[in-house]
């Protein structure tokens, strides 16, 4: 008996030729990228996985100490990727006795969370992959909002958690502090994600704002910034290898 469950993949590309002209490059963090973009690298990310994998059978259930009923009931939990519609997918493969309620299923996914964030996750998103235009770094698990979802016909609220618009990584330190130039470089990062809505929004209520401090604050709602609130901490759930 399988089940499958499936989570979103993104990444940071670093091109062998970087545009050093374009604002929204950044030599520590490269290009982001979501499962959209990886879609022209799966052979290459498909492959990095299963090498990865290869020296512990790729199996993450091994790592799993709780003496439960979803120790019992899965044989294996082996990660893999897979292409949905036009989109590249994180993909966990469970081979299982018998199969799990609900609350083992939220047990399973939890602790595969832990794995993704802290565990092999957190050791796959070093290992730069390498393409024929440059390296990548792919992630398993997100910083906001992370969930694995069950292979179902519907894939309308996977699909809706995979479009969901990424904020623009902007650094503020080191640059011109003048508001009006932040604003205007934030601006642009939004316009180039495909969020002209947003970059208008955020230039409204900048202007409208009362301090420096106020629209510092507004605009990294709108870009991750060093003043962007943390992302939600990550769950250590098992060992990592």
């Amino acid at each position: 008996m399988e089940m499958k469950f499936y989570s979103p993949l993104t990444a940071e590309f670093f091109p062998d030729e970087p545009d050093w002209e374009d604002e929204s490059y950044n030599e520590y963090e490269g290009y982001p990228m979501d499962g959209h973009d990886l879609l022209q690298y799966a052979d290459a990310v498909d492959e990095a996985v299963k090498k990865d994998i290869a020296d512990f059978n790729g199996d993450l259930m091994q790592y799993y100490h709780e003496d439960d009923s979803v120790r019992s009931k899965v044989v294996s939990a082996v990660p893999s990727v897979e292409i949905h519609g036009n989109k590249l997918c994180g993909c966990l493969n469970v081979e299982l006795r018998e199969s799990l309620n609900e609350g083992e299923q939220a047990v399973l996914c939890d602790y595969i969370s832990g794995q993704y964030s802290d565990g092999w996750g957190e050791g796959f998103e070093q290992r730069d992959i390498r393409v024929e235009d440059g390296t990548l770094a792919v992630h398993f698990w997100q910083d906001h909002d992370f969930e694995l979802k069950r292979d179902v016909p519907d894939m309308t609220e996977f699909n809706k958690l995979l479009n969901r618009p990424k904020k623009p990584k902007m650094q503020l330190i080191g640059q011109d502090g003048n508001i009006f130039a932040i604003m205007g470089r934030a601006s642009r990062l939004l316009k180039n994600a495909g969020q002209c809505d947003k970059a208008k929004e955020m230039c409204n209520r900048v202007t409208a704002s009362k301090s420096y401090a106020e629209a510092l604050g507004i605009i990294s709602e709108y870009v991750e910034t060093e003043l962007s609130p943390s992302p939600t901490p990550k769950r250590d759930r098992g060992d990592a290898r």
